[in-house]
């Protein structure tokens, strides 16, 4: 009897083998299933970013300090559990990371149009695309069919994410260890073109009088960010345009007039030339940014039966 079923048992594995090996994403994993789904997330990121035009830099920042951690899952908005220890909590993220709401909100949507369908990484990984296309940045195509992850690793997050202290070497290895090399770099950190800054981490730089910043650009910064006291002022990353995407970011750079530590040390060594030719070319530093958060999107994604489709974002089902 035992032999007899040898030979289905064998099959079996080499059919799940397969189906988990044939697993990928795909711009099309939702149109049988959910065709209206990017849609649907696109109108919601849309209302909020027309409700606080800053959103659209919290929402790229969100995906990105999600991919960073364990790969683009998701485990970035689960909430604190018995189980779960938080990454909201995490160093880089605890007070500084926004768009949580956003992203839920989204996600409400699409399950009331897909119930159990679409996941919370695949929503947060369109609202990227769609917050960057809302202010004047450039779109690309996703592709679908990340799953959740049922854990977040708060311990990741604080080591494996770039701080904005970190001189150029450590911003290059800290890339390069999740795939993405010096130029991917360059591009995704032009994400700064959009959003604020907290005084306390850019203090030390604007009270500095170094060399690598523009003294008028430090006095001006000084006005909202005293040596004690006031660590949450904010101040936007880039002093021209805060709230479009273009490539005032670089021009800045190049004049010494980077807020933090981590952006003014892309216009030294290796990166340098890289920063010039995105201060003098939109197109191509559009290009790049785009290509780059591709790569970034696809960075370990949960594939397949693995993982699962959250029907809250914040927790496990």
């Amino acid at each position: 009897m035992i032999g007899r079923f040898v030979i289905p048992l064998i099959s079996l594995v080499v059919v799940l083998s397969s189906i988990s090996c044939s697993a990928q994403l795909s711009a099309s994993f939702y149109d049988a299933s959910c065709p209206n789904a990017p849609t649907i997330i696109r109108n919601s990121i849309r209302r909020a970013i027309s409700a606080e035009r800053r959103m659209a830099a919290s929402l790229i920042r969100l995906h990105f300090h999600d991919c960073f951690v364990q790969g683009c899952d998701a485990s970035i908005l689960l909430d604190e559990t018995t189980a779960i220890q938080s990454e909201k909590t995490a160093g880089p993220n605890d007070n500084s990371v926004r768009g949580y709401n956003v992203i839920e909100a989204a996600k409400r949507d699409v399950e009331l149009a897909c119930p159990g369908v679409v996941s919370c990484a695949d929503v947060l990984t369109l609202a990227a695309r769609d917050a960057s296309a809302a202010v004047g940045g450039p779109s690309w195509s996703v592709r679908l069919g990340r799953r959740d992850s049922t854990t977040a690793n708060r311990d990741v997050a604080n080591t494996d994410l770039p701080s904005p202290f970190s001189d150029l070497q450590g911003l290059i290895d800290a890339f390069d260890k999740k795939g993405l090399n010096a130029r991917d770099m360059v591009a995704l950190s032009g994400a700064h073109t959009l959003g604020q800054s907290q005084c306390f981490l850019f203090r030390e730089r604007i009270y500095s009088n170094g060399t690598d910043i523009d003294a008028g650009f430090a006095s001006t910064r000084r006005r909202g960010c005293p040596q004690s006291g006031g660590n949450s002022n904010l101040a936007p990353l880039d002093l021209v345009t805060p709230n479009s995407f273009d490539n005032n970011y670089f021009r800045n750079l190049v004049q010494r007039k980077g807020l933090l530590q981590s952006d003014q040390v892309l216009f030294t060594g290796s990166t340098a030339s890289i920063v010039s030719q995105y201060s003098g070319n939109p197109a191509t530093f559009a290009a790049d940014f785009a290509a780059a958060m591709i790569k970034m999107s696809e960075i370990e994604p949960i594939l397949g039966q693995n993982g699962i489709i959250r029907r809250v974002c914040s927790s496990i089902n």
